[in-house]
């Protein structure tokens, strides 16, 4: 078992140097469901685990969103059977050869499916930003808040929150709606992330923020 007394003595030297501010939700916020595919929803995959809270806490968020009518957007990773578009990246896992275009592997989990117009992003690495049109969806829609699900906690989802910072939008991760294959990565990257480049919440914290804003 990891031993996670180190957060409560760093949390103490961050908050006493600032670190750790929340920013809080914006005006237009959308939610970003990040690789909740088969071969990461599939615990007995290469590149899976067990995250079926995560995904009961997705659909507890997306239902959310689509009731407000709020952007939604989801992401897969999948690569060409040559691998030619994955470059080193399969070079250092190669279990991502998994991860082939056209299979189900790369497909969206059935029990969070994108329905109507949600979009699924095509990309190749660990950032939704990164090679893909993301920024200009979120232009279009008048983003100004992006809140993050989905797996992994120390791979996409923190590759994802940083770039989203430096994209300019506030970064919403609830901390129970991701998930990562081992708990030390998971811990530590979500209490890195909120340090640093978002506010880690849980579920019901946006949910609230949600419906406060419905009746204000």
């Amino acid at each position: 078992m990891i031993n996670m007394d180190w957060i409560e003595a760093t949390e103490k030297m961050y908050a006493d140097h600032d670190f750790a501010v929340e920013v809080g939700i914006g005006d237009q916020p959308a939610l970003l469901v990040i690789d909740l595919i088969t071969a990461f929803t599939d615990p007995e995959t290469d590149l899976g685990s067990d995250v079926d809270s995560v995904l009961s806490q997705t659909n507890r968020l997306l239902d959310a969103f689509r009731e407000h009518e709020l952007p939604r957007y989801f992401t897969t990773v999948a690569y060409e059977e040559s691998y030619g578009d994955a470059g080193y990246f399969i070079e250092k896992v190669p279990a991502l050869r998994e991860l082939k275009l056209g299979t189900e592997a790369v497909e969206i989990d059935d029990r969070i499916a994108p329905v109507a117009d949600e979009r699924v992003i095509l990309k190749k690495y660990a950032s939704a930003f990164f090679g893909t049109d993301l920024e200009t969806e979120l232009t279009t829609n008048r983003v100004d808040t992006l809140v993050l699900v989905g797996v992994t906690t120390s791979g996409c989802i923190r590759a994802t929150a940083i770039d989203s910072l430096q994209h300019g939008y506030r970064t919403i991760v609830p901390a129970d709606a991701v998930g990562d294959r081992a708990e030390g990565p998971h811990k530590a990257n979500l209490f890195d992330i909120n340090a640093k480049y978002g506010d880690v919440v849980e579920t019901d914290d946006v949910l609230a923020v949600l419906d406060d804003e419905v009746q204000a």
